[in-house]
């Protein structure tokens, strides 16, 4: 028998040696691992979470419409009707009629020939970027775009060119030197940047694709139920939802569900049907999820104005409320006519990785809950307290969370001020 043949390196070294793993190891011992923590009650503002009351401020659920008794209603409904899960891709055995109904409602929603729904977001990114490019063509992205966008983009096997973000004269430079790329072009930018919380600088974007004859893909993953005086995102609120090629959204923001959706061309959305392996080739969502994402559409719809009001109430306040107490927040940017394009999500600047972990825990300990974002998430050093409002905190709620903010900074005297 002959001896077996060893592999010249074993995969799974990297598992066990990455650069992160002394970080991780350190921050278990401690117990001021951000990541993973047990959440055990609904998504409101105040939720139960290892045991304890606390004021929920890293929740995506902008409208609150997770606890919303229409939407439950539209799920156990959806559930009751069709089951637990239709086994099946789309393309075979897992259309129903409720697919269709939200396809159509949402197509009404973005002012478009039609949409197509991918059981998650990332899907929807991943599969429509790397279905409409190929090798031999060029994708321009924002650096601080969503990572589904990027794995889209690698997928593809078009020539990936970065812009730094939010910088026109970088994007024009990038439109240039694809100019002689030779195949086609496409620019994709997220319309609200989930990270930073700040929009897209959208007008010049429009502008300079339209002069370099540059398709456009804008990611309203967080702008959807947000922006806009329909909700219908970034691409509305600058009132230029005719000038972008295909829009993309999920559901698992204001939408209180899980997936995703592409709004765009009828001859494009048919293409991405019978060709985008992300949709062939996986599971169509379970139908409580499809169900609840079409109940809390139709909320939107007819109360979307007073919800999304009271939404980019409470994130100015919020936001007001850090700079009051010279906190660095990462600024959401302006709109045309001067005014500050607020949006849900409120980042506090802390810089070093470990400081932001050392000051999320003692947020979590007093009752505060955010999220962290460190590298490679954000800029080395550039690391960010995430928080995000909900339409349902109340000001008392947002009160509160503001002293506690106030109580514990001041252990970390050197954290970046404005």
């Amino acid at each position: 028998m002959a001896d077996p043949i060893q592999a010249p390196v074993d995969v799974f070294e990297k598992a066990r040696f990455h650069d992160r793993s002394e970080q991780l190891e350190a921050a278990r011992q401690a117990d001021v691992l951000p990541y993973f923590r047990l959440l055990d009650s609904e998504a409101g503002p105040i939720v139960e979470m290892e045991g304890r009351e606390t004021i929920m401020l890293g929740s995506n659920n902008y409208l609150g419409l997770t606890g919303d008794e229409r939407v439950k209603k539209a799920a156990r409904d959806s559930l009751e009707t069709y089951g637990t899960g239709l086994t099946g891709s789309r393309l075979l055995n897992g259309t129903t009629p409720l697919h269709l109904d939200l396809e159509r409602e949402l197509a009404e929603w973005m002012q478009t020939e039609d949409a197509i729904v991918f059981t998650t977001g990332y899907q929807a990114n991943l599969g429509t970027i790397g279905t409409i490019l190929e090798p031999g063509d060029t994708v321009i992205c924002d650096s601080g775009d969503h990572a589904s966008i990027l794995d889209g983009c690698r997928l593809s096997g078009a020539k990936l060119r970065p812009f730094r973000h939010n910088q026109m004269d970088k994007l024009e430079k990038m439109l240039d030197r694809a100019a002689g790329d030779g195949g086609g072009v496409m620019v994709v930018v997220d319309g609200v940047f989930s990270m930073e919380g700040d929009v897209c600088n959208l007008p010049p974007i429009v502008e300079l694709c339209r002069r370099y004859g540059a398709r456009l893909m804008v990611d309203e993953a967080h702008g959807v139920g947000v922006l806009g005086a329909r909700g219908a995102g970034a691409c509305e609120l600058f009132g230029l939802e005719d000038e972008v090629d295909l829009r993309m959204g999920t559901f698992s923001k204001s939408l209180a569900s899980c997936g995703g959706f592409i709004a765009g061309p009828a001859d494009v959305v048919e293409y991405l049907r019978i060709a985008t392996r992300a949709f062939i080739f996986t599971a169509s969502g379970v139908p409580a999820a499809v169900g609840a994402a079409l109940g809390a559409l139709r909320v939107i719809r007819a109360e979307g104005p007073q919800l999304m009001a009271r939404l980019l109430d409470n994130a100015g306040y919020l936001r007001e409320g850090f700079r009051s107490m010279g906190l660095q927040v990462v600024e959401p940017g302006t709109l045309p006519d001067g005014t500050e394009a607020t949006t849900p999500v409120v980042p506090v600047v802390v810089g070093e990785d470990w400081q932001a972990v050392l000051v999320w825990k003692a947020l979590f300990d007093a009752g505060v809950y955010t999220n962290v974002a460190v590298h490679p998430a954000v800029p080395p050093g550039g690391a960010l307290l995430r928080t995000s409002l909900m339409a349902t905190h109340e000001q008392a709620q947002l009160d509160r969370a503001l002293e506690i903010f106030e109580r514990v900074i001041a252990d970390f005297p050197d954290l970046p001020r404005a």
